[in-house]
């Protein structure tokens, strides 16, 4: 099994499991990600769309905590490392995007999804 692989399957484990599902629990998020005032981004984090209040700065800063410690986690299981795995959830977050809602693309520009494949970066398979 490659080590791409197996950060691939721990990202889709924690996808399932973790701060995102978490998150979505919370109506502040839903409503907030709905409205297009936060997005996903490459690097796996949360990030928001504009100035954003403190409130929505706070929020989103919560969940990239949560998602950080979730991350390091699976990332010491996998043998990769916080980062790779990071960027290997942040790839598949975006695929995740429903249309309406944001993520940051390739360009470093807030896209809004559409019916199409979101854009990701190169190294997102």
């Amino acid at each position: 099994m490659t080590r791409t692989f197996k950060i691939s399957i721990a990202a889709l484990a924690l996808i399932g499991a973790s701060a995102p599902a978490l998150a979505q629990r919370d109506p502040a998020y839903q409503a907030a990600r709905t409205a297009g005032q936060i997005g996903e981004q490459p690097d796996g984090y949360l990030g928001v769309v504009g100035a954003g209040s403190a409130e929505l700065r706070a929020l989103v800063n919560n969940i990239n905590i949560q998602r950080k410690a979730a991350y390091t986690q699976q990332s010491a299981q996998s043998g990769s490392t916080v980062d790779q795995f990071a960027i290997t959830s942040g790839c598949n977050l975006i695929a995740r995007t429903t249309p309406g809602e944001k993520y940051r693309a390739p360009d470093n520009t807030w896209k809004t999804r559409t019916a199409a494949p979101p854009e990701r970066i190169a190294s997102c398979v």
